[in-house]
């Protein structure tokens, strides 16, 4: 994998990158979740895109703030990361979390920041289906067994459904439903800053009912497109002792498996 050039360094260049790849909190600091970055980092790498990150410029786009009530820390910390893409006029943003996507895209506007935000997951089907991807025949799962837990905030606030399961398609892998999928598909129970807190008590967490419905598929693989996702499926196989036959993915890692990158 390549260095990848900030926007400060792309720009004190006279380039221009054609996106910006918001890592996010999570991709840049979760350990799990740094391997889904450097796998979309070598897609992007091998597919010839031009992108910049912000480096040490990108901070929380707030929207952990908000979801727990504190709109005063949200707006400061969007006004921040407003100036800073502002600045370097800044159109088209790609990122692989489901929170900063909602945010970057559907809350900026109303401060004064309007881009283009793209999921990262449909961008992967764009980029497929301009053959900047090309499948490879017998890839890693073909046939395979893999089922979709749909993000909340890609699926129902932001009606993305198709684009995830067009990735899994092209791996030609055996795409499995849950019960519960889609428009009525089960939250993993991290939504809303609930990542940040304990559960309330209950007869069973969230995370782990959302479990048993992935393993009841009898998938080798759960597909997630959010790093609180992952956090929470993962967890949940854990706690179901089915971490050592069932692995939890993004569609940027089965992506670039397939692609032996």
């Amino acid at each position: 994998m390549n260095p990848v050039p900030t926007l400060a360094e792309m720009t004190a260049r006279g380039e221009s990158p054609e996106i910006v790849f918001w890592v996010g909190c999570a991709g840049s600091y979760d350990d799990r979740y740094k391997r889904v970055t450097k796998a979309f980092v070598k897609i992007l790498q091998a597919t010839g895109i031009r992108f910049a990150v912000l480096g040490t410029e990108e901070t929380c786009t707030g929207d952990p703030a908000r979801r727990a009530g504190n709109e005063f820390l949200f707006q400061m910390q969007a006004t921040a990361v407003i100036q800073v893409l502002n600045g370097y006029q800044v159109k088209k943003i790609v990122t692989a979390c489901p929170h900063c996507f909602n945010t970057l895209r559907n809350e900026y506007p109303d401060l004064g920041g309007k881009y283009e935000v793209i999921h990262h997951s449909e961008f992967l089907q764009q980029l497929i289906n301009e053959g900047k991807i090309k499948i490879k025949e017998g890839g890693a799962y073909q046939g395979k067994k893999i089922t979709y837990h749909d993000s909340c905030y890609l699926g129902r606030a932001n009606d993305i459904y198709e684009a995830p399961r067009a990735v899994l398609e092209s791996l030609d892998a055996d795409l499995v439903e849950m019960k519960r999928c889609r428009s009525t598909g089960l939250c993993c129970g991290a939504g809303g800053a609930q990542m940040f807190k304990e559960p309330e008590h209950g007869k069973k967490d969230i995370n782990v009912e959302r479990a048993e419905e992935a393993l009841a598929t009898g998938a080798q693989t759960v597909a997630v497109a959010c790093p609180f996702c992952m956090t929470m499926m993962s967890d949940g196989i854990k706690a179901k002792n089915k971490e050592a036959t069932v692995n939890v993915k993004d569609l940027a890692e089965l992506l670039a498996e397939s692609q032996g990158l």
